[in-house]
């Protein structure tokens, strides 16, 4: 319950972000969020990041589909148990969703977010979803995995072992 809770938090301020850029700020338009660090420019991207394979949303959009279905499912079945991992795969699906809703009812992703002290993509909070959790995955995955998943796992005593 907690992590739909999450889900529902996330996506909800992703797509209350985005909505209030498409009407507030003109298509192309900066505006100063946090002077010298952020500004707010909207973006509509057709592509995924770095706007690679622009045009071709519909694939974009099946493959978004295909994840977070993927996820959903590694998350009901609990393939993570951990809280730590479920929780990184959450804020992964919760981003995936967030862009999906984007690419199925407007054929594009809003972007906002656009970094001045570095030469980076503009994104949004859907893709800080993405990347930090799936960062934080990896970091799970590749270092505490085999050990705090062992302890999350049921223990049904010997007679498991016949």
């Amino acid at each position: 319950m907690l992590y739909a809770l999450l889900v529902a938090v996330l996506v909800a301020v992703d797509q209350v972000v985005k909505y209030l850029v498409r009407t507030h700020i003109p298509l192309g338009t900066s505006l100063p969020f946090l002077p010298g660090l952020v500004e707010l420019t909207y973006v509509k991207n057709t592509g995924a990041a770095f706007s690679i394979f622009s045009d071709h949303t519909w694939v974009l959009t099946l493959i978004s589909a295909v994840v977070a279905a993927a996820i959903a499912v590694a998350l009901l079945r609990r393939v993570i148990r951990h809280p730590f991992g479920v929780t990184t795969l959450t804020v992964v699906f919760a981003g995936a969703v967030g862009n999906l809703i984007d690419r199925a009812l407007f054929g594009f992703v809003t972007d906002m977010f656009n970094l001045q002290f570095m030469r980076f993509a503009v994104f949004n909070v859907a893709d800080i979803c993405v990347v930090c959790g799936g960062i934080a995955f990896c970091v799970y995955f590749l270092f505490y995995y085999d050990k705090l998943e062992k302890k999350e796992a049921p223990h049904d005593g010997p007679a498991a072992d016949r």
